[in-house]
């Protein structure tokens, strides 16, 4: 038995991307490319978790606020979404893996949801693991957004009534938290499901990162002792 596999696995991983942009500027290359490489680096990382024995992988794709980025900036990184489906999606569904879109599908273009509905309905009955990918996507929004359905239903408003109205509630609370770049914050990534979620912060921009910085870092958590505020 490897010093590996004695390590607790966390069930559920959380990935916040950053430093695309000035992992590109580094490089002398345009900042748009930082966003492509980070899609593959992504790919790489979300199977390199699956075959470590993560179960779920979410990892925030596109926030509510980088509709703020110029238009071709968020021209470009939906256009990615679709490219990166289509590039990606028969390797993710070949290997078992169902994928599903969190957050908001107000404002996002045609071509961008057909995507998302052709990816979840291609990897619906898939049982090997989870991707989460959070697009458009907003913590708050998803608290709001759940509120509002319990209202709905004339229920009253309570932590599991909340929790079972997020945005695909059979995906469990974040075990651990990967965030690049040297940020030390959420951002609002997952923010219901975060709350006892072991966080993990490195100065690595993200197209940098590789599948041996994810080993080190799951084999970190594995070391951590949780505590649940006891």
């Amino acid at each position: 038995m490897t010093a590996n596999e004695t390590l607790t696995v966390p069930r559920h991983v959380g990935i916040i991307m950053d430093g695309n942009r000035r992992w590109a500027k580094s490089q002398g290359l345009p900042t748009l490319e930082g966003h492509r490489r980070g899609a593959e680096t992504f790919k790489d990382i979300a199977l390199q978790s699956f075959e470590r024995g993560v179960e779920y992988v979410s990892a925030y794709v596109f926030s509510a606020e980088n509709w703020q980025r110029t238009e071709d900036e968020v021209g470009y990184l939906m256009n990615l979404v679709v490219k990166a489906v289509d590039k990606y999606l028969e390797e993710f569904n070949e290997r078992g893996i169902k994928i599903v879109i969190l957050g908001r599908r107000e404002g996002l273009r045609r071509k961008v949801i057909d995507a998302i509905k052709h990816t979840e309905a291609q990897t619906k009955d898939n049982k090997t693991g989870t991707l989460a990918l959070c697009l458009n996507y907003s913590g708050h929004d998803e608290i709001e957004d759940a509120a509002a359905k319990v209202l709905s239903s004339g229920a009253t408003i309570k932590p599991e009534s909340i929790r079972q109205n997020l945005y695909h509630p059979e995906i469990p609370d974040l075990d651990f938290i990967i965030r690049t770049s040297g940020e030390q914050r959420l951002s609002g990534f997952m923010l219901h499901r975060a709350a006892y979620a072991e966080l993990y912060f490195t100065t690595t921009l993200w197209p940098a990162f590789t599948c041996n910085d994810m080993d080190n870092a799951l084999d970190e958590y594995g070391l951590r002792k949780r505590r649940f505020g006891s």
